[in-house]
Parts: C-alpha cells; structure tokens; sequence
C-alpha cells in the first residue's frame, strides 16, 4: 500500500520554492506556473494545497517569520540562568539578523514583502505585521523589567520600537553593505549601551 503523503512535508516544500522564486524575482515572479515548476509538483498540487496567491505568500511569510522564532527560540536555550534583560534582548535583535546565509536568504524574502505591501495587490502592511508587533511588545517587557514599575509605558513602547526599526535598517544595510554586516553585533551592542542605559 502506497505511504500517504505528509500534507505538512508538502506545504513546507512548496513555500520553499516561493521563497526561491521570491529572493530570485520578487513577489511577481511567484505564480503557479513558477512556483509548481520551482518545487518539481504540478500547478495542479500548488493550487490543490494554496487556492489563490495570495494564501501561498502568506503562508510562505509564515514560514519566514518561523523560522526566524525558531532561531530565537536557538539563542534562548542557549542563554545560562543567570540571563537578564539586556541578554534577552540582544538574543531576540541578533536572531533576526542575516548573520548566515539562511537568514540572509529570508531577509531578502522579508524586504521583498515589505516593498509589496507598499506597491503590491497580494499583500497588506497588515498581514506582515504580527512578527513585529511580537518584536516589540517582548522588548517592551524587558525594559519594563530594566526599568521598574514606575517606567512610563508609552516610553518603553517608543523604545521599543526604536530598537526594532534600527536593527531592521541594520539587516536591510548588511544586505548590501559589508561593512554593517561584519560590524552587526558591534553596532546592535552600541545600540543597546545607547538606549538601555539612558
């Protein structure tokens, strides 16, 4: 009797190939036809597991935005159990860095989304934003535990957010720049010296 074929494996295998596509030609280059071609399956499968574009970009950004919690969920365990929130953060802000070359593949992907949802029909600002509304809201809860119970709570959100949009123009600019990307770590350490300190 044949083996069932793993529907996840198959999902997984097909995001795959749209990340390729994406990184290669951008979110337009990702059709049926390139996508079913890229993953070696019929446009048939791809339209059988995702039935419209759409649903396949999103779950590819899905995907992307798993992986990079699987990398921090990586330097999590890797943290010993006298870790406080400096280290946390630095964890957090360092897993989303392309310091390899898979996550400099899904920064690519990730910038590329993010220039649709300003110019494109297939995806929203609203349906990228969950990654970094998580970003913030757990910086946010380390500085509130830096800070005390006393902090200001739209401060520590500003900050929050602040770090968040410097450590994604600093992985946009180690895309193109080698200098931030041999610098990353040295630059996110002056970044929280500057803010967590203040």
């Amino acid at each position: 009797m044949p083996r069932l074929a793993d529907h996840e494996e198959r999902r997984r295998s097909i995001t795959g190939a749209v990340r390729r596509v994406i990184a290669r030609g951008g979110l337009d280059a990702a059709t049926f036809q390139s996508v079913a071609a890229e993953a070696g399956v019929s446009v048939r499968s791809v339209q059988y597991y995702f039935g419209t574009k759409r649903e396949f970009l999103l779950a590819t950004h899905r995907a992307v935005v798993e992986d990079s919690g699987a990398r921090m969920a990586r330097g999590f365990a890797g943290l010993g159990p006298q870790a406080g929130p400096r280290d946390i953060v630095r964890t957090i802000l360092i897993s989303i860095l392309p310091l390899d070359e898979a996550s400099r593949h899904d920064a690519v992907v990730l910038g590329i989304f993010h220039a649709a949802t300003l110019t494109g029909p297939d995806v929203e600002s609203a349906d990228t934003a969950g990654a970094p509304n998580y970003i913030v809201d757990a910086v946010a809860g380390q500085l509130r535990q830096l800070r005390g119970p006393g902090a200001d709570e739209r401060t520590l959100i500003a900050d929050a957010e602040v770090i968040l949009l410097a450590v994604a123009g600093l992985t946009q600019g180690m895309l193109t720049n080698d200098d931030y990307a041999t610098r990353a770590t040295q630059l996110v350490d002056h970044l929280l010296d500057r803010v967590l300190d203040a």
